[in-house]
């Protein structure tokens, strides 16, 4: 393999955490070598990666720069090419290439500098807001994953979760986001989703000031998409002294450029909530994050 195509420790660390991971990372060398070459490319500077990819910079034969973008092919990568071709360029990076069998793709490149670098967090999520308002401009294509399915499964995983809750006042909790959820989920929307986005997963960019990466691509209302914006970069809510003002003041400020009914998307933030502290349960938590409690409580007097 080219010297310059290195496997980040952590990468690799958290793909060997699974047993279909550590077969998908130990193949990871091979794959880039095949896609450079199928894609004629050449590695032009450090891989970067998350949780799942391989970002690695690239130099196409005619001389434009580009990233190439390798990660195993699982229910939650397999839409993104599928979005990112309907969106096309338009909000978020411009799909170039795309392997269906490996899930490798060819995508413009963007700067390393993310939308969590604007100081104002208020601004930064009218920014984000703007990008949610163009990418759920446009219907879902078939195939797609559902929120209206999402929501059911959550709603038949509650009486499971709440009895692993020893404080009753979580339960309770928990139980009235999901009577939010059963009311709002018969309309569940149509628009094309992020599902993700968060300040971390919008860069700059040249061709516009800003792009949203990494989709997973979800069918359904814009109000499914605002409580990323709302718990990440938290340390900025904490240090107003005010929480509960802190997030209501993200939370008008994305309806206001989006457009959204404020009781419609405090129902669907709640939903939000609720599927985090649903994960946080699956994976062995006892009790509420603070946190998602905190968004909970803010915006629980707008909810339906």
């Amino acid at each position: 393999m080219s010297p310059a195509v290195v496997v980040p420790a952590a990468l690799a660390a958290t793909h060997r955490a699974s047993s279909r991971g550590s077969s998908w990372i130990d193949g990871l060398p091979a794959l880039a070598e095949q896609q450079l070459a199928a894609w004629r490319l050449r590695p032009d500077g450090a891989a970067r990666h998350g949780m799942v990819a391989l970002v690695l910079p690239v130099v196409r034969a005619d001389g434009s720069a580009a990233v190439l973008k390798l990660q195993p092919v699982t229910e939650d990568t397999a839409g993104e090419p599928v979005g990112l071709r309907v969106w096309g360029g338009r909000g978020a990076v411009r799909l170039l290439e795309h392997d269906p069998d490996s899930g490798s793709m060819l995508l413009e490149r963007l700067t390393a500098t993310s939308l969590s670098s604007v100081d104002d967090d208020v601004a930064a999520a009218r920014i984000l807001a703007g990008l949610l308002a163009r990418l759920s401009a446009v219907p879902a294509p078939p195939g797609v994953r559902r929120l209206s399915d999402v929501a059911a499964a959550m709603l038949t995983d509650v009486p499971e979760a709440c009895a692993q809750l020893s404080d009753p006042t979580q339960r309770r909790l928990l139980e009235h986001c999901a009577g939010v959820v059963e009311e709002l989920r018969g309309e569940a929307g149509d628009r094309l989703l992020h599902w993700d986005l968060h300040y971390d997963n919008v860069l700059a960019a040249q061709r516009e000031p800003w792009l949203a990466i990494d989709p997973q691509p979800l069918a359904g209302d814009p109000c499914f998409e605002l409580m990323p914006a709302l718990h990440n970069r938290w340390d900025d809510v904490v240090a107003t002294g005010d929480v509960a003002a802190a997030v209501r003041r993200r939370f008008e400020a994305m309806i206001e450029v989006v457009g959204l009914d404020r009781q419609r998307a405090a129902g669907w933030t709640l939903g939000r909530v609720l599927q985090n502290c649903l994960w946080d349960i699956e994976d062995g938590e006892t009790g509420l994050n603070d946190v998602q409690v905190a968004v909970a409580e803010a915006l629980i007097g707008w909810a339906p």
